[in-house]
């Protein structure tokens, strides 16, 4: 591993666990603040400094416009979604989008039953797919990046996952939209996200779902994940409240093997969309990846994988499917 990326995780330092049902979360905390000053969507969205489109009055599935007004970057995390427009979208990989750009960004449906104007303009949906549906989609990408060059996530693939919540949560759904789940659970997401605040100095969390490790998302300052946070609570969440079990929400000995664990991993590194580069990692039991912008790690997410959820699985679907929409 980069060591950059082996030495923020290893100065990282662990809050106290909390638990909730079935969620165990333990918020996270590095040294200091790091890297260049950006915004988050929500907040340039809000400050009309960001504009997301269609690419062009046709549109195209796999990509949408962003343009970044702000004098500063504007980070875009993997698995946020943006709705409105033809359908609603969701981020294939964390973009740190160039300051005063245009850019074209890698995209993946999260609402297969529309392609039709509701609105010109992309607003943000307050949601981040769910842990479950991101290291999926994580696998695909990485799986297009070695293959392709190319930041293109399984469009099948998202569609099913988002149909297998549906059935799920019991969900019925005109246009098959993620956020319709979202919305659905919305109570019983507000009594996860009500139980686990945010703290103060805190730049990130890692989350065990029924005494498992799942997964952890770690940015660089602590003002913008306090931005983050909710969306991120309820990303895992989702997948507690779908998946529920009697287990307990895990022990700070299984989180700590896992932080050690995933600096065995190998990696990939590619250009990314915006700033920096996008780092890629696979292991035996996890799938991450990390951006990295002037010697600081922007976004790190590292996800625990099960032997049914190799990518070797998840390569032969795609190959049989296609990187397309």
């Amino acid at each position: 591993m980069e060591n950059i990326i082996s030495g923020y995780l290893g100065n990282l330092t662990f809050g106290d666990l909390k638990q909730f049902k079935n969620m165990g979360v333990i918020p996270l905390f590095a040294p200091s603040n790091g890297g260049p000053p950006y915004l988050v969507m929500k907040e340039a969205l809000e400050g009309s400094l960001l504009t997301v489109t269609e690419v062009g009055q046709s549109g195209t599935v796999p990509e949408l416009k962003v343009t970044n007004s702000a004098e500063i970057p504007v980070l875009l995390l993997d698995g946020e979604e943006l709705a409105g427009a033809k359908q609603n979208r969701v981020l294939n990989t964390t973009i740190l989008l160039k300051e005063k750009s245009e850019t074209l960004i890698p995209v993946s449906c999260t609402e297969q039953g529309r392609w039709s104007f509701t609105t010109d303009r992309f607003h943000e949906s307050g949601h981040i797919m769910s842990q479950m549906l991101r290291k999926a989609n994580k696998q695909s990408v990485s799986l297009s990046l070695k293959e392709a060059k190319s930041f293109r996530g399984n469009q099948s693939a998202v569609w099913e996952g988002i149909h297998d919540q549906h059935v799920r949560a019991r969900v019925d759904s005109a246009t098959h939209a993620m956020k319709d789940v979202f919305e659905a659970k919305e109570r019983d997401l507000n009594d996860y996200l009500g139980y686990f605040a945010s703290e103060p100095d805190q730049r990130g969390l890692l989350v065990m779902l029924n005494g498992v490790v799942a997964g952890l998302d770690l940015v660089s300052l602590d003002s913008a994940y306090r931005l983050l946070h909710p969306k991120l609570v309820k990303s895992y969440a989702m997948d507690a409240i779908l998946e529920e079990k009697k287990d307990s929400g895990g022990s700070m000995e299984t989180a700590k093997a896992f932080l050690k664990k995933i600096q065995g991993c190998e990696e990939k590194k590619y250009r990314s969309v915006g700033h920096g580069w996008d780092y890629r990692f696979e292991g035996k039991k996890f799938v991450g990846s990390a951006l990295v912008y002037k010697e600081a790690v922007i976004h790190a997410a590292f996800f625990t994988i099960e032997a049914a959820e190799k990518a070797g699985n998840m390569a032969g679907f795609s190959r049989r499917r296609g990187f397309r929409a």
